[in-house]
């Protein structure tokens, strides 16, 4: 199927990074919301919420629905990058100590940098490997706590919504879009298809949607439209347009947001070490967008042309995250 023009990070600028870090730094601000505003114990029902409002307004908006394999491939995505990363994700939160889900998520620029290979023919390189160490090693000083035993569920499912996650940006890489349709409504397709994943359940497992006060409903707005809907539209904005391993090296982003936020809202302490970890993660992130080589020009090809031009485009000596 005809897929969408794919430009490159080289023209894109840094305009259009800035835009697209505004995502994993708006989930950085999850935590402080969930634990502050939030019914406790519900991540499926938060996941949900989440989700579901968020995609069905974008659907809305964008008024165009997958056509032929594309409903195959928008369940896919919205499967791995929403209806099974929320779920995992927020397991992990609750069962690990301290900031270990955190780091385990830090980790996703060397499985994106595995997967790019496996999945777009990127070669990696040692300066993206080296790179993405940096970065997970700079988060684990910022969120990483002594701790006792580790629970081997949150350690696999915070490996498993990491792999997920690493997963749908490869493949939101590879498939691109559909020959007219934007970003908003890639984004829709996804959010909707998790939701709709995610409903049942959260129905089975929790129960009933919890009652919720002023506050709850203020956090669920928050998590469902700005959390959500604009910083997924400007995530999957990014992926078409970037490369898949320098996207996935903004993550690092949403644990130094959690902990800044942390720091300035809730009054939480940040060491020397957890300021050390934070300039190395970001400066890692930083580096992650450096790019060499020559900036082709943009083109509609078909989706597998699209992946099989931009695996020789964005091939350099060193892996860009």
């Amino acid at each position: 199927m005809p897929a969408a023009r794919t430009e490159k990070a080289g023209t894109a600028g840094t305009g259009l990074i800035a835009l697209t870090a505004l995502a994993p730094v708006s989930w950085g601000t999850t935590y402080a919301v969930t634990t502050e505003f939030l019914p406790a114990d519900r991540p499926l029902f938060t996941g949900l919420m989440r989700a579901l409002p968020a995609g069905l307004l974008l659907l809305a908006l964008a008024r165009v629905l997958p056509r032929g394999a594309w409903w195959g491939k928008a369940a896919v995505l919205g499967a791995l990058n929403i209806g099974a990363f929320f779920p995992l994700l927020f397991l992990s939160a609750y069962r690990l100590p301290g900031g270990l889900a955190a780091v385990v998520g830090s980790l996703g620029p060397l499985l994106v940098v595995a997967l790019s290979a496996l999945l777009l023919g990127e070669r990696p390189g040692v300066r993206s490997v080296l790179t993405g160490a940096v970065a997970a090693f700079g988060v684990s000083l910022v969120v990483l706590k002594a701790a006792g035993a580790l629970d081997p569920v949150g350690v696999l499912a915070a490996l498993a919504s990491t792999a997920s996650m690493s997963t749908g940006t490869v493949l939101t890489k590879k498939w691109g879009r559909p020959e007219g349709v934007g970003p908003l409504a890639l984004t829709a397709w996804q959010l909707t298809a998790g939701g709709l994943l995610i409903a049942p359940l959260a129905l089975l497992v929790e129960g009933a949607p919890p009652a919720l006060d002023a506050p709850a409903i203020g956090g669920y707005l928050y998590l469902a439209l700005a959390n959500t809907a604009l910083a997924y539209w400007l995530w999957f904005q990014g992926i078409g347009r970037l490369s898949a391993t320098q996207v996935t090296f903004l993550g690092p982003l949403s644990p130094l947001t959690a902990a800044v936020v942390g720091w300035a809202a809730l009054g939480e302490a940040l060491t020397p070490v957890q300021l050390l970890g934070m300039a190395l993660a970001f400066g890692a992130t930083v580096a992650g967008q450096l790019r060499t080589g020559p900036r082709p020009q943009p083109s509609f090809t078909s989706t597998e042309q699209t992946a099989q031009k931009l695996s020789m485009d964005e091939t350099e000596p060193a892996l860009r995250r």
